[in-house]
């Protein structure tokens, strides 16, 4: 029995006459993340892409959880195929069904008919297919308003399609399609997220972190290049910028007043950020940052550090509470991994009493006594880049 996996689509079917782009960029993004799994056969109809394995040995469990990662994607489902004459249909359904069916107390059948020379109407498929079912399944009872399973049956160009259980996508819009964006990765809970939501949209990210030996130890970029490996699962390859930091966070200890440390630091990191960003072809920053989370997160701050932005600053979570945060940290699987204890550079020289509303020409003020130029010039020379492609 032939089985492949349906592939629906979300918001991509608003796209109107763009829609075949972001088809095209979800089709990539599905080969890709299948490469090691084996050879298959996409085919995109009717707002839905048909993975067909092309391999009797394909583990399309394993397809299934990769795919439900992938951006683009509302729902999906793995699918017996029919030919469209609805003997074949009754036969294969209850051979294909048996398990789930058998274990079952309710159901009811949901028929689509997309072909509409299909000899019979999607109520009359119901209504035969259910008492085909009946006979077979004696544990089963009809329950229309909420089954245990739904048999939907999908009748289209080239074939019929029965499954029962629809599985949830990632929803959002494939990645890439919304052009790329730099993510200010830290070692936290809140920066991981960030790039996720704006993958989510389309964005590819790469990621930036700053480091700060001896003040920040070895196991502390690890831990951050280990949250881009896993986001890898999501948003796919990332280049990883790290940046020398040490001399940066000194002279600001040694040169400014201690309250505007934070917001001081926060303003070189973007600018540093905006640079690596020109070279990489990066449209914007994108940082985890939410409204009044710490010192440097109120609405005053913030406007301090985008002060010296020169593209746009996307912010997903400002308007999280970090319970929120939390669950799609965990959901992602980079909560464990976020809360290690290995403290990234925001931590160095964390002043013991930070403005939390600070003005912009104190900022300024403060800032231009030392000319931080020289330095920035030198950390964006000496920042190393690595790749992180998703493996399986």
């Amino acid at each position: 029995m032939k089985e492949i996996v349906l592939v629906k689509y979300g918001e991509m079917v608003l796209k109107g006459l763009n829609k075949r782009t972001f088809e095209d960029m979800l089709t990539k993004n599905i080969k890709r993340r299948l490469k090691s799994l084996g050879h298959f056969q996409l085919t995109s109809a009717q707002s839905t892409t048909y993975i067909t394995p092309l391999e009797d040995d394909t583990d399309l469990g394993e397809v299934v959880e990769r795919v439900g990662k992938i951006f683009g994607i509302a729902a999906l489902c793995r699918a017996c195929v029919c030919e469209k004459d609805f003997e074949d249909i009754k036969v294969k359904s209850v051979e294909y069904l048996d398990d789930i069916l058998s274990n079952a107390g309710t159901f009811k059948v949901n028929a689509k008919r997309s072909d509409k020379a299909f000899p019979m109407k999607s109520p009359e498929i119901c209504a035969e297919l259910g008492g085909v079912l009946l006979e077979k399944f004696p544990n089963l009872t009809v329950d229309v308003k909420n089954p245990e399973v739904t048999v939907t049956v999908e009748v289209r160009d080239t074939n019929a399609y029965v499954h029962a259980e629809n599985i949830k996508g990632a929803g959002g819009l494939p990645v890439g399609s919304s052009g790329k964006a730099l993510l200010l990765l830290s070692g936290g809970i809140d920066s991981p997220v960030a790039g996720y939501m704006m993958a989510k949209r389309g964005v590819h990210i790469a990621a930036i972190h700053y480091v700060s030996p001896p003040y920040t130890s070895d196991r502390a970029q690890l831990k951050v290049e280990t949250l881009c490996q896993k986001l890898t699962e999501y948003c796919g390859g990332i280049a990883f910028f790290c940046v020398p930091f040490t001399e940066i966070q000194e002279a600001i200890k040694d040169n400014c007043p201690e309250e505007f440390f934070t917001i001081i630091m926060r303003r070189l990191m973007m600018e540093i950020a905006q640079r690596i960003a020109e070279k990489d072809n990066d449209l914007a920053l994108i940082t985890g940052e939410s409204v009044g989370q710490v010192a440097s997160q109120t609405m005053a701050a913030m406007a301090c550090t985008d002060a010296v932005c020169r593209i746009p600053v996307f912010r997903p979570c400002v308007g999280m509470d970090k319970t929120e945060i939390i669950d799609i940290a965990r959901k992602i699987d980079t909560f464990e991994t976020s809360i290690e204890p290995y403290e990234d550079c925001c931590t160095v020289f964390t002043p013991r009493h930070p403005k939390v509303k600070p003005r912009l020409e104190d900022i300024e003020k403060a800032q231009s006594k030392f000319d931080f130029e020289p330095l920035i010039q030198k950390a964006v020379e000496n920042t190393e880049m690595k790749t992180f492609d998703y493996r399986r």
